[in-house]
Parts: C-alpha cells; structure tokens; sequence
C-alpha cells in the first residue's frame, strides 16, 4: 500500500507542484466512497474541512486584494469562488478526476464526469494539505490555482442565488429558505424540483438536473415575481 501512497503522491506533484510529507492524507483525499472502504477512509471527512480552508483562505484574500469593495460585493466574489462550478474547474484542471482512487470501475467514469465529485476532490486535496504542512501551504496552493478566477468574477454572471438574497436584505426581508420538493429520474440522470420561499412574500419552483441549479432556477423565477416590488 505504501507504495501505491508513493506513485500517487508523485503523480499528483508532477501535476500540481505540490510534495506531501504524508502520502497517506493525499490517498485519503482522492478515495473515493464507491471504493468500498470504511466512511472515514474516503474524502468526505477532508472535504468538510477543505471547504472552510478554502473559504477563510479565499476571503482573507478577496478582503486585502480588494479594500474599497463594500462587504456585499466582496461576498458575491466569495461565493463565485468557492462554488463548486469553480472548484470542479481546479479539479479537471488538475486531473483529480484521473488520480480519484474508486473501487467499482462502472462508476469510475461517472464519478470522474461529476461536478460534486470533482469539486469535493478539490477540498479534499486542500484539507490533505493543510493537515501535511499547515495553513500557509494550503494557501500556498489555493491562491496558485484559483488565481485566474479572481479577474475572471468581473465577467461573470450574477448568480440568482445571490442576488435574491441581496434584494431581500435590501428590502429587511428574511432570508430565502430552499426545499426540495421532489427528485426522479435515474441517478445518472436525475431532475430535481426546488422552491425558494421569503415569508411575507412569495414562493417560486425550479426544475433541472442537479440540487444547486433547481435553486438557482427557483431563485430567477422569484427575482421575476417580484423585480417591480417596491
């Protein structure tokens, strides 16, 4: 074992520049939960932790980088940084998907084409980093690769999410509270249907083909109830 720990960890610093002191957490962060191995074994645990270092590490940046951006703008930039949409786009970037260790070769392609996989397989990664060498080598690593997304926000689209939650704290409105009403379809393939309700206001459904974009599309439709409200 501790030789495929090995051939891992060089392949993942020929790709990325980075060295673990530890393969064994660079394992852990890109095993997979269809591998079969205990829960505590996969990426799950590391990419909860991942996702906080990345969100302190991203915010801490966006704060210094930008200091005349008021506190909404800079957590829109935050919020398009740390989505999943970009961390997947690390991933791909970095080839996670292909070091990604799984167990059952049938859902290797599927998880290696999944937007949460990948994006989980990222904070994963920078969870194994930051427990290896500490908080300056995860930041090390995070600004390196999510540098090209901090010019990129200013093209960006507004997210829906986002904005209704601005326009309803405008307006000293609650806060939109999401809901799954229903999901089917196949789990390659599933559709999802979302509602977005503020209290004293409205409810609005989406439908698509993951949790996040029903969301999303629940929140454009409720931004279109209620654009004229005063």
């Amino acid at each position: 074992m501790a030789g495929l720990e090995e051939k891992l960890a060089a392949a993942f610093e020929k790709a990325t520049g980075y060295r673990f002191a530890s393969p064994d957490l660079l394992a852990q962060a890109l095993t997979h939960s269809a591998s079969g191995r205990a829960p505590a074994l996969d990426y799950q645990r590391l990419e909860f932790l991942g996702d906080r270092v990345l969100g302190l590490v991203i915010a801490d940046a966006l704060y210094r980088r930008y200091p005349q951006h008021e506190e909404g703008r800079l957590a829109r930039h935050l919020n398009y940084l740390v989505r999943k949409e970009t961390c997947a786009q690390v991933a791909q970037k970095l080839g996670l998907g292909e070091l990604m260790r799984t167990g059952e070769s049938t859902r290797r392609g599927q998880a290696k084409t999944s937007l949460n996989v990948l994006g989980d397989l990222a904070e994963s990664v920078i969870a194994a980093i930051y427990l290896d060498r500490g908080l300056e080598a995860a930041k090390k690593f995070i600004i390196s690769h999510w540098e090209p997304f901090f010019a990129r926000y200013e093209d960006a689209p507004r997210d829906p999410k986002s904005a209704l939650q601005e326009w309803a704290a405008a307006r000293g409105l609650d806060m939109p509270l999401y809901e799954e009403l229903s999901r089917s379809g196949p789990d390659h393939a599933p559709r999802f249907v979302m509602q977005v309700r503020i209290a004293k206001l409205g409810q609005a459904r989406g439908e698509a083909g993951s949790k996040r974009k029903a969301e999303q599309a629940a929140a454009q439709a409720l931004l279109e109830q209620v654009k004229d409200t005063k």
